[in-house]
């Protein structure tokens, strides 16, 4: 029986995977004007559970309410049409359409047999004035910040008439400024009647924006409280279903004097790029590399590591001097990258695990004739998997099925195949949830013990200090300072982020 104090009633709602059930009698209940937290570790189900809502899967049990009405969406057109809209962490738009014909791409304004510009443009500045959003309708998608691409998939959300907005991990890749601008938007959603679930593993934004959380583990749902009566110790008990007193892990000892990898004066050749850049890492050391939006931190490594083109600079490996001018020269020379964008340029989702966890190193595998040795892979995969504490029940299971921390787990799993000496880690905990990142930070540390060099980069200061052994702070370009972490605070980290903006 619907509940009328509710705008959306998902009860008991299962489905289950090959080997895995991934909800198990899961609940949702939704107020309508009401910012809903939806919280967890990866794989607990929080994805899951608004794709059988969206139409993305059908469940397998349980029953959807929406308004008081029964409703069983077969797919995201269903749902649009239903009210319901969801702005997905990895956006999938047409870059090289314009803002507006994104927006209302499938239901654009006709005139007769064509298209009214004018109409769609008119629409378009509506919807953008009424949610306070800058940007030109008629600017290439493209061409704009994640934040703004964003902006328009909320913008298009609204012009569907959506009673609900699901976000997930809306926060991943914003600045804070962006930000404060999401949330500016969101409760200007909610105060015009608006519901929205927003599903994040930033427990702090979840404080601030939400007005009630459920909590999901291992596919059920195990609480919904009001934010105000929650702290972020109550969340990562009820997440883990134990106490977690430190989110970081100790540090048993120090890195050595030996320097590993020393760059000098490297400059990129094509801009975006670094501008001037010289440090040493230290063998068994962890360098964090700090600094804010336009710092040019992702444009160090992938220089480093042969992704662009480098104008000047030399670089030494234990003394000796190498090249690292393509990605094959750098893995040659015992260089690992973890990309920032995991999705985009790390993981191929529609390959198993067995080909992500062995594709860096396929010629150890590779026989005289060309020939894959299928054993040698699965094995080295089954490494990864039980080494990297993957959670997955086959080998063969697509990547694109794992959670973002599991997917992260295989991705430094395939660099340790390689043997790298010297591991380049960029916003590698990046939307992923407080156990996952405690499992990489041990990772780190056990590797920096094992002798490997780790430059790793962050937005999240507290991660930084909490991890590495110095902080590298990049600002416009340029090493602005290198600390060590403790001795020194996160004033003195911003204030060298800002030294050349």
């Amino acid at each position: 029986m619907a509940n009328s104090d509710y705008i959306l009633e998902m009860r008991d709602i299962c489905k289950a995977f090959p080997g895995v059930q991934a909800l198990d009698h899961a609940q949702l209940l939704l107020r309508p004007s009401c910012v809903h937290a939806l919280m967890g570790e990866n794989g607990a189900g929080k994805s899951t559970l608004m794709k059988c809502l969206f139409g993305i899967y059908q469940k397998d049990a349980g029953e959807i309410f929406l308004d008081g009405h029964p409703v069983n969406f077969n797919n995201p057109y269903e749902a649009l049409q239903g009210g319901v809209s969801m702005v997905h962490q990895e956006l999938n738009q047409v870059l090289e359409q314009n803002v507006m014909e994104n927006i209302w791409l499938g239901r654009f304004p006709m005139k007769g047999i064509v298209v009214d510009e004018r109409a769609m443009y008119r629409n378009t500045k509506e919807i953008f004035d009424n949610l306070h959003i800058d940007i030109d309708p008629k600017q290439k998608i493209g061409e704009l910040s994640v934040s703004q691409r964003q902006m328009a998939e909320i913008a298009k959300a609204v012009s569907c008439g959506a009673k609900i907005i699901v976000l997930d991990e809306p926060t991943s890749s914003l600045t804070e400024n962006e930000v404060s601008h999401l949330f500016r938007i969101v409760s200007d959603l909610r105060s015009r009647g608006c519901a929205i679930v927003y599903i994040s593993h930033k427990m702090e934004e979840i404080l601030q924006i939400s007005d009630e959380v459920t909590i999901m583990r291992d596919g059920k749902s195990i609480a919904t409280q009001p934010a105000a009566e929650l702290t972020i110790d109550k969340i990562v008990s009820l997440m883990v279903g134990r106490d977690l007193s430190h989110r970081f892990p100790q540090k048993s000892s120090r890195c050595c004097e030996d320097i590993l990898l020393e760059v000098r004066n490297i400059k990129g050749a094509y801009a975006p790029a670094v501008k001037d850049a010289s440090f040493q890492l230290r063998q068994g050391e962890i360098l964090g590399i700090a600094g804010l939006v336009g710092a040019r931190r992702t444009e160090l490594v992938e220089t480093i590591f042969g992704l662009r083109t480098r104008e000047q600079g030399e670089i030494y490996v234990e003394g000796k001097k190498v090249e690292n001018r393509t990605p094959s020269q750098a893995i040659e020379n015992g260089f690992a990258l973890v990309t920032e964008e995991r999705r985009q340029t790390g993981v191929f989702e529609d390959l198993p695990i067995i080909q992500n966890a062995t594709v860096a190193n396929l010629a150890k595998y590779t026989g005289r004739l060309g020939v894959l040795d299928n054993t040698a892979m699965v094995s080295d995969a089954k490494w990864v998997v039980e080494n990297m504490k993957v959670k997955t029940p086959f080998l063969k299971t697509h990547m694109g099925s794992l959670s973002g921390g599991n997917q992260q787990k295989v991705i430094l799993g395939r660099w340790l195949l390689t043997n790298s000496k010297i591991l380049m880690l960029d916003e590698p905990t990046r939307g992923i949830d407080v156990v996952s990142k405690f499992e990489i930070y041990q990772l780190m540390i056990d590797l920096a013990q094992q002798g490997k060099g780790i430059l790793f980069i962050s937005s999240e200061m507290p991660e930084l200090l909490g991890v590495t052994d110095r902080i590298l702070v990049m600002s416009g370009g340029l090493v602005a300072g290198i600390v060590n972490t403790q001795e020194t605070t996160q004033e003195e980290i911003l204030s060298l982020a800002a030294k050349y903006l």
